[in-house]
């Protein structure tokens, strides 16, 4: 199942000392890490080392009949064959977090997802070089919470403005926070820095755009 996704733009390309930092941060952050190429890091990251609680038990993943097996009722072994809920959010909260753009990889996503947007670049006062995607292969709440947090974490390590698609009627709740460095006229996207996102996420009802 995919999940949210928020993008950090940058002015000019990450270097080398700040890589090897992102590297360190995602190594600290992750249970899980492989890095596919320098700077595309496929993680898993334990909501709890974002400073989230992950409320669910630890035995979460428990045998489900099957909606063939209705009511019926079944011994314990062939309940033990009915398996896991494929379903149920994966407690491993896994990540893809990688830089893009000229020179580093992806190139041609880069172009496609910056080809026509002046109205984000009027905000942001320059036009991106590069940029980092932070996407969830989750979708549960706790997952949109973790993703800013985790781009976040990121910005203050590589620097750059995050931007981020808005829903229906969340112009109005992000307008004011503090961080906010711009709204597109259309209210469809929100520009703003670590700080912002770390606010929004403590405003009832926070949820991304998938």
């Amino acid at each position: 199942m995919s999940g949210p996704t928020l993008v950090i733009e940058l002015a000019e390309p990450v270097s080398p000392a700040a890589l090897q930092e992102f590297r360190a941060l995602m190594a600290g952050l992750s249970s899980h890490l492989e890095e596919k190429r320098p700077g595309f890091f496929d993680v898993n990251v334990p909501a709890e080392r974002l400073g989230v609680e992950d409320g669910r038990e630890e035995d979460w993943r428990k045998p489900f009949p099957l909606p063939l097996l209705r009511d019926t009722s079944v011994d314990g072994e062939l309940a033990a064959l009915v398996g896991f809920n494929p379903q149920r959010e994966d407690w491993r909260r896994p990540f893809l977090v990688y830089l893009m753009g000229p020179d580093v990889g992806d190139e041609g996503i880069f172009e496609a997802e910056h080809e026509d947007e002046p109205e984000v670049e009027a905000v942001l006062g320059f036009r991106p070089t590069h940029a980092v995607n932070v996407s969830a292969c989750c979708n549960g709440g706790i997952d949109h919470v973790a993703t800013a947090l985790l781009t976040a974490a990121v910005m203050d390590v590589i620097g750059g403005v995050a931007k981020a698609e808005l829903l229906d009627g969340q112009a109005a709740v992000v307008a004011g926070l503090p961080g906010v460095l711009g709204i597109t006229d259309d209210e469809w996207t929100v520009l703003g820095t670590a700080e912002f996102l770390r606010a929004w996420v403590g405003r009832p009802g926070f949820r991304l755009l998938k």
